[in-house]
């Protein structure tokens, strides 16, 4: 799997939280059983094991759920007033959960510990847990909110200050093993002393994380995680705005296959922009395949193009220069009546399917059945290039077909054998005069609603056929990121009873895809006879929408293009890999050694 995609796969961890009501009533049921154990962990004197078991239940939801409450109604006001992001209601009320969770285990673990090493450590493991759960607190708020550390320990701390403010109360209240028994002054020097020790642990922590990128990039790991979280949670894309600030303005191709009717209006455009379409959800060019279909009033296939992460567009609005690009091409394009068949030509892994139109070549390459990732701009062009050199053409339209998943294979780089094969394989095609008249039939479907948890983006399914010299040839174009290795065979088999004669069936390759799965989301992990069904149902309407068309090909430049950029996409990929592995050394070390300081301070002194 490629390291975008293992970074993408980072997005799973991202999960709807509940709503506040119900996070609400969790702190109130939590609370009152973590009070409830504490008291039966620690019998109170109080009479029956019934009345500590009740009693218990209160002081736990005065102890730990009231301060959990407040803040989880306040502390999304109090970031907000400072203008930070991501912590809504739901998030603040799921929070104080959380860390009132934290802090009520820590509290029931350290007790029985005291009650089998029979020494009474019921307040310090309350203390412990406290300290713990502002820990978690300050974690949270910093990394995610995108307000200065200063602010956020200010917002982290409300509650652990209000559970030691009411575990003082209630002690004093009613007369139980309190805090005054180690003075009010020497509980606060306590926690006091034990939270600084775990904010030095976490700025460390977050300094080793922070200075890679900000030195490479020019801007820090959590703003790049607070925004992606926000676009998670809320679709916002300020995360663009990091990308355009190191983005790359780079010149591309985009190949162009227009079929004209004969009263002059397009019926469909095949279009494959050297343009990836990630990097993931709708940042950047994820969604570029409906995005720039739907700027064009005519049935329109957005297919893959030779390109990486290399060439994913900083923000949606570079779309628009793609888009220029292809009408250029629509207003300078020659139109022919007459076009070639379809051709397979192989060599080893590669295979490039070949149909001539007018003065150009729609090649389809796959490497299916083996499997495969991105085909790299410089790769498609060198293919591109030998194209016109052997062929004669002006016009050579290569499409990455991207239809055979394998998780463990790269993509196709420089070097690798398999530009090579393709070059071989290009030698291998035979130029066809063109001598037949076509006929093209569109369809497009949404696939009954299946969406990204089948793989599935917005675009849904669509299909041409193309009938040249009574040889029919379904272009099948799913909307997908990549496809299961085998499907693609599996499909061919499925519609072989069909009224055609060939099929390919492509990807667009969007990234919109992967904010629900592990990196890639691929088509065919799911509902396979379903999606099936709707490819043999499209080839069927596809057949029936067969009308004459006039066809031309051209391959226009695309000037200017703001992406990653060849350098800042590997080295946002490497350094944000070299960050993960870095932080599974340093943060168990920084942690460890911060909570066994706490540990002592707090139990021993």
């Amino acid at each position: 799997m490629s390291s975008m995609s293992s970074v993408a796969g980072l997005s799973k961890y991202i999960r709807t939280l509940p709503k506040a009501k119900s996070t609400f009533l969790m702190i109130i049921v939590l609370s009152f059983i973590i009070g409830a154990v504490l008291f039966l962990v620690k019998p109170m004197s109080l009479g029956s094991g019934l009345e500590n078991f009740f009693y218990g239940g209160a002081f736990g939801f005065v102890v730990y759920g009231l301060p959990a409450i407040i803040t989880g109604a306040t502390d999304q006001k109090w970031v907000s007033t400072l203008k930070g992001i991501n912590l809504k209601m739901k998030h603040s009320m799921f929070l104080a959960l959380v860390s009132m969770t934290m802090a009520g285990v820590i509290s029931i673990i350290g007790t029985i510990i005291g009650n089998i090493l029979h020494f009474d450590l019921f307040i310090n493991s309350i203390l412990f847990g406290i300290v713990i759960a502002f820990a978690f607190n300050i974690l949270v708020i910093w990394s995610v909110t995108r307000i200065r550390l200063i602010k956020s320990v200010l917002v982290a701390i409300i509650q652990p200050l209000l559970m030691i403010g009411v575990l003082i109360i209630t002690s004093f209240l009613n007369n139980l093993e309190s805090v005054f028994e180690l003075g009010i002054f020497t509980t606060f020097f306590k926690v006091i002393i034990a939270s600084a020790v775990f904010l030095l642990a976490i700025y460390s922590f977050i300094s080793i994380v922070e200075s890679p990128m900000k030195k490479n990039l020019g801007f820090g790991a959590l703003e790049i995680l607070s925004f992606f979280i926000s676009h998670m949670n809320e679709g916002s894309k300020s995360i663009e705005e990091l990308f355009d600030n190191a983005g790359e303005a780079i010149d591309t191709l985009v190949g162009v296959c227009s079929f004209r009717k004969p009263d002059g209006d397009i019926k469909a455009l095949f279009i494959s922009p050297c343009v990836h379409p990630g990097p993931l959800g709708d940042i950047g060019g994820s969604n570029m395949p409906t995005i720039l279909a739907n700027r064009f009033d005519s049935f329109a296939m957005v297919a893959h193009g030779p390109s990486t992460h290399d060439f994913n567009p900083v923000s949606s609005d570079e779309i628009v220069k793609i888009e220029s690009s292809v009408r250029t091409a629509l207003e300078n394009m020659e139109y022919s009546s007459k076009a070639s068949r379809f051709v397979r030509y192989s060599h080893k892994k590669a295979n490039i399917g070949t149909q001539f139109f007018n003065n150009g070549c729609v090649m389809l390459s796959t490497f299916a059945p083996s499997g495969s990732d991105d085909i790299e701009f410089a790769v498609g062009l060198a293919t591109m290039i030998e194209s016109q050199k052997e062929l004669e053409i002006d016009n050579p339209i290569l499409v990455d077909c991207h239809n055979s998943f394998n998780a463990e294979k790269g993509g196709v780089l420089p070097g690798n054998p398999e530009l090579f094969q393709l070059l071989d394989t290009i030698k291998l095609i035979e130029k066809k005069d063109l001598e037949h008249e076509i006929k093209v039939g569109c369809y497009s479907t949404d696939l009954g609603g299946f969406g990204k948890h089948e793989g599935i983006g917005d675009s849904g399914l669509k299909t041409m056929v193309i009938e040249v010299d009574g040889q029919r040839t379904a272009y099948v174009l799913f909307d997908s990121n990549n496809m299961e290795l085998g499907y693609r065979e599996t499909i061919f088999n499925a519609v072989e009873d069909l009224e055609i004669d060939e099929i390919e069936v492509m990807t667009t390759d969007t990234h919109s895809v992967n904010t629900l799965s592990a990196g890639y989301n691929p088509v065919g992990t799911v509902e396979k006879e379903k999606i099936i069904e709707y490819v043999r149902e499209s080839i069927i309407e596809a057949i029936d929408d067969l009308e004459t068309v006039e066809a031309g090909t051209r391959t226009e430049r695309i000037e200017n293009l703001k992406t990653f950029g060849p350098n800042n996409s590997t080295e946002l990929i490497s350094t944000i890999s070299s960050i993960v592995s870095v932080s599974k050394i340093a943060a168990p070390l920084i942690f460890i050694m911060a909570i066994i300081f706490v540990f002592i301070w707090i139990y021993l002194f």
